[in-house]
């Protein structure tokens, strides 16, 4: 007699057991573990969903500077299901989480199926040993020469840009029209990124609706904008298994488009690497990052350390989608605060004029952008004001105790400058309110003013970002690779747009939002739908 059926269905009745049991194993882990109970924060919205929806629902850095208000600098929120969290723009904590601690602080799970989904297994997926190991096969392209190597490429897609906003002033009536400057600094950085890092020509500023640059463009605000409750929810308590099967058959808009947009990168990104790969085998030596990717990769003797094909497509997509949109947005920022403070605008235009009349008729090299301590300023209190990326989010790997620049009163009346936390605690790395902390950029932090930079009282706290002080491109072993290469890109392009043009505000400023979307991006309300938008009033400077 057959009774394999018998034992089907036996194996089916013990379903619910196994589903008690992990169940029961999680409670007993969440409730055992080291408790944050006793750092005050907000009331949750509810037991089902905690502060996540006003975390993630609102617009960029909201909840951040409300709460750093509120409750200072290290603040429990509430996960789904009763969740207890850190929300964290401490100083020290900052320090110890970045650069002490280093990798004993790994990236959400959750998360990194989003950075998967967007850009592959690449540098801002990995953790650990991978990061470390993708890392090193990543630096060859991005120190400070080949950085300053690039800023021709720079200024070539600049002057580009130029003649494309004096085509369009020339047919508008007093030279002046109103444009979305964010994207054509989109379409503007696309163009550097293939250049410089691929020595590849995807003609954005020529033409943004070919099938490729209309699929980059709107990507983080169509996927990641404005997340339903239900997908808060399901992103939370979800498995990654699960969410990487609703990745690949998910019908949503937001994932039909992610699809779209990592078939046609793959598609590229291969054929550029079997091209690279060919040139290396006949001796064409060329300087874009992903030949010397390529060529640093084929060199290495140990056959564990190199990337594979796989990994190398994704940092291919890393640097087209974190590349080009961050440099972008940044920038964008730059100009809104450029056009509502015309005195910090005529007085930037006066520097880059007065280093232009030093060359002689030369074009701006790396080291006359580095020497214009105005327009560091200005790039700075940017960056401080308008992070492009505005959190981070990190997992204790193990038991710790986080240090605190400033001590608190937890609720129980204890004073402490320490805060122990368990393994498997999530903490909200609040770079947008470190930036705005006052123990470390003043009392006035609050308000856009390029002159602090020029304080000469001593600076507070500890030191923690490359650039600043400021955590805009992170630290520690998570610095940003290409903070260099970034760094003069945007240069670059600011120089040659102060230098030609006028920017001024315009009415639809009054809609103008922080789209939380992994990037802080700006949209219009009503119109988030259409992606980046900051419409600002572009004339033609007047040169004396």
């Amino acid at each position: 007699m057959d009774n394999s059926h018998l034992l089907n269905f036996g194996n089916v009745t013990k379903i619910p057991y196994l589903g008690f049991i992990a169940l029961a194993f999680f409670l007993y882990r969440r409730y055992t573990r080291i408790s944050v109970a006793h750092i005050p924060g907000p009331e949750p919205e509810s037991f089902l969903l905690g502060n996540l929806p006003e975390l993630f629902q609102s617009q960029a850095a909201v909840p951040d500077f409300k709460w750093q208000r509120q409750f200072g600098d290290i603040v429990r929120i509430k996960g789904a299901l009763g969740e207890d969290r850190l929300f964290v723009s401490d100083p020290k904590a900052m320090q110890y989480i970045f650069q002490t601690a280093g990798y004993g602080f790994l990236k959400w799970p959750e998360r990194t199926e989003i950075s998967r989904v967007l850009m592959g297994r690449g540098l801002l997926w990995a953790d650990d040993v991978i990061h470390k190991r993708q890392r090193k096969a990543m630096l060859p392209g991005f120190g400070a020469p080949e950085s300053k190597a690039f800023v021709p490429i720079f200024r070539k897609v600049a002057s580009d840009l130029t003649a494309h906003w004096n085509d369009l002033l020339a047919s508008s009536p007093e030279q002046s029209a109103e444009l979305n400057v964010a994207s054509w600094l989109s379409r503007a950085t696309m163009d550097s990124i293939g250049e410089a890092a691929f020595d590849y020509h995807f003609g954005a500023l020529e033409n943004k609706e070919n099938e490729f640059m209309k699929a980059y463009f709107g990507l983080m605000s169509d996927t990641l904008g404005q997340p339903s409750r239900q997908a808060i929810f399901m992103q939370t308590v979800m498995p990654v298994w699960y969410l990487q099967l609703m990745s690949k058959y998910s019908r949503s808009r937001r994932m039909v488009h992610a699809r779209h947009t990592a078939r046609l990168a793959n598609e590229v990104a291969q054929a550029l690497i079997d091209m690279k790969s060919d040139a290396l085998l006949h001796g064409r030596e060329n300087k874009d990052i992903m030949s010397l990717l390529v060529k640093a990769n084929a060199s290495e003797t140990d056959p564990a350390s190199r990337l594979t094909d796989e990994e190398t497509i994704a940092q291919m997509r890393t640097l087209l989608l974190a590349g080009h949109e961050t440099s972008a947005t940044t920038l964008t920022w730059v100009l809104l605060e450029l056009a509502r403070h015309p005195e910090v605008q005529s007085k930037l235009r006066e520097e880059i004029r007065a280093t232009e009349r030093s060359l002689n008729g030369k074009d701006f090299s790396a080291a006359n952008l580095d020497s214009m301590p105005y327009m560091a300023a200005v790039l700075k209190e940017s960056m401080r004001f308008h992070p492009a990326l505005y959190q981070n989010y990190r997992l204790a790997a193990r038991d710790d105790i986080l240090p605190l620049a400033k001590p608190i009163t937890t609720t129980n009346g204890e004073t402490i400058s320490k805060v122990p936390i368990g393994k498997g605690t999530k903490l909200v790395l609040s770079i947008a309110a470190y930036n705005r902390n006052k123990e470390v950029f003043g009392e006035d932090a609050d308000v856009y003013n390029p002159d602090r930079w020029f304080r000469t009282s001593e600076k507070k706290g500890p030191t923690l970002g490359v650039y600043g002080n400021l955590l805009t491109f992170a630290g520690g072993v998570r610095t940003c690779i290409g903070w260099r290469f970034a760094l003069y890109e945007v240069q670059s392009l600011l120089v040659e747009i102060i230098n030609n043009f006028e920017l001024g505000p315009t009415k639809d400023l009054g809609r103008l939002r922080r789209e939380a979307c992994l990037v802080m991006l700006p949209t219009l309300e009503g119109e988030e739908i259409k992606g980046e938008n900051l419409p600002l009033r572009v004339s033609i400077a007047v040169r004396d």
